[in-house]
């Protein structure tokens, strides 16, 4: 027992690192993810379109559409697709909002 004791704390500390590190990256993701969600709200409003009028532009239920909106859904390209033709714009015009990725310090 006590000649993997070592072994034992490394491999613990090794994975308090790991969870420090995904806990990053997955903070970014959901400030993404919620950056992505108020601009389609933005071009939603700025249309004057309810969640079902934007529904109906799109194959996207307006359930979907309002988690979107909330930073709540990680989609797919497809769906992208969908919300810019629902939305009458360009895809790259959902991805026209300011977004920080923070670099590590060492």
């Amino acid at each position: 027992m006590w000649e993997t004791l070592p072994t034992f704390y490394f491999l613990f500390l090794w994975k308090l690192l790991s969870i420090k590190f995904d806990m990053k990256i997955n903070s970014e993701k959901i400030e993404f993810l919620k950056s992505f969600g108020k601009r389609i709200q933005l071009l939603r409003e700025e249309k004057q379109l309810s969640l079902r009028q934007l529904a109906q532009n799109c194959e996207i239920d307006y359930s979907d559409i309002s988690k979107i909106e909330k930073g709540l859904r990680n989609i797919q390209m497809s769906t992208i697709v969908e919300l810019a033709k629902g939305l009458d714009v360009a895809p790259k015009k959902l991805f026209d909002f300011d977004f920080n990725i923070q670099k590590e310090k060492n």
